[in-house]
């Protein structure tokens, strides 16, 4: 299974790559998604949060205001660097269990990806806490460049997705499923042969 990450800034056209790779059978695992998990009401990443934020930050139902907490964070880097310190355990272990699934099941890649919707003072607090893009851009295999047309970004997809669904070399397979199940069953058989010629 090869593992793809997909980051960006806000508005920089993650769903959008997103929604390509789902519409060519890619399965997705959408990191927004396992951060929201990770503060359902009960959660450990939630109890964390409450104990930490106050109450103040709950809904009637009990689960998190979403929203009044980006303000909080995204307004006060400290707050955003603790808040990060709490969930991350969590978001970490969800996203690491998600691609168990997916290499339980075979797939052969698996993305990760993320989007906010927010108001616009809250956007500009959310663009300023994020990693420059250029620094994102220099530690990136692959750059997809969203400043043009559809039709450009789907060309672009399509090289990145022949790039992506290469054949593993050797050290990528070893580590796959395919590879992992070979190095079982060959200690499986090591392991029977040997006891049998013990007996």
């Amino acid at each position: 299974m090869r593992i793809v990450g997909l980051t960006g800034g806000i508005a920089s056209g993650k769903s959008t790559v997103s929604n390509l790779f789902k519409s060519h059978g890619v399965p997705v695992v959408d990191a927004d998604v396992v951060a929201r998990d990770a503060l359902k009401k009960g959660s450990g990443g939630w109890k964390k949060v409450v104990a930490a934020f106050g109450e103040e930050i709950l809904l009637e139902n009990g689960e998190v205001n979403r929203p009044m907490l980006g303000q909080i964070v995204f307004s006060d880097p400290d707050k955003r660097q603790f808040l990060n310190r709490l969930l991350a355990p969590h978001i970490s272990s969800g996203i690491f269990w998600e691609v168990v699934k997916l290499w339980l099941k075979g797939y052969k890649i698996k993305r990760l990806m993320g989007r906010d919707k927010s108001s616009e003072e809250d956007a500009g607090n959310r663009i300023n806490a994020q990693m420059p893009l250029d620094v994102k851009r220099n530690k990136a295999d692959i750059v997809i460049d969203n400043t043009g047309s559809l039709d450009g970004l789907n060309e672009q997809f399509q090289k990145v997705l022949i790039e992506v669904s290469k054949p593993l070399t050797w050290t990528q397979f070893w580590l796959s499923r395919n590879g992992a199940l070979i190095i079982l069953a060959s200690l499986t058989s090591g392991v029977v042969l040997c006891i049998k010629a013990l007996s």
